[in-house]
């Protein structure tokens, strides 16, 4: 069993259920309808970047994966009989195509890249400029924490 306080545990499973940390954190604590979502979202993101609760988040998504039976090799599988089927028809080379771009995705051996600016096409550092260090600890953690969710799906 996980080293977690009831609400810490509770926060984890909700987190894990919704894939979003401020529905996690207003289902499991005392969120009053005044509340800023910004200070929900800050307090999410705390949790998520305590090692324990990032730890029992991981646990319970590849427990998850697991009851699915969920893994690279089934989805590579169904994508490849998806494959299979859009060749036997003569329009299906899209669909096949999509199927073979979610494998090489699903592999990792194709990444989506992105051009990412501020607004007006300004550079991002412009947008972080007036931040803090705890304001861009926060959101670093907080983005740590998206990525090891979008890992394990």
């Amino acid at each position: 069993m996980s080293d977690l306080t009831v609400k810490q545990e509770a926060f984890a499973l909700a987190y894990v259920e919704t894939g979003n940390g401020s529905e996690a954190y207003r289902r499991t604590h005392d969120v009053g309808a005044d509340t800023k979502p910004e200070t929900v979202w800050s307090e999410a993101s705390r949790l998520l970047a305590k090692p324990k609760v990032a730890a029992r988040v991981k646990e319970l998504q590849q427990e998850a994966r697991d009851l699915a039976m969920v893994s690279i090799g089934t989805l590579t599988r169904e994508l490849e009989e998806a494959r299979a089927h859009a060749m036997k028809d003569e329009k299906g080379a899209s669909a096949a195509v999509s199927a073979i771009m979610g494998k090489a995705k699903l592999h990792g051996l194709l990444v989506e890249k992105a051009e990412v600016t501020g607004k007006g096409g300004a550079p991002l550092t412009s947008a972080v400029d007036d931040l803090s260090k705890n304001d861009i600890a926060r959101r670093v953690a907080f983005l740590l924490a998206q990525g090891l969710n979008s890992a394990a799906k």
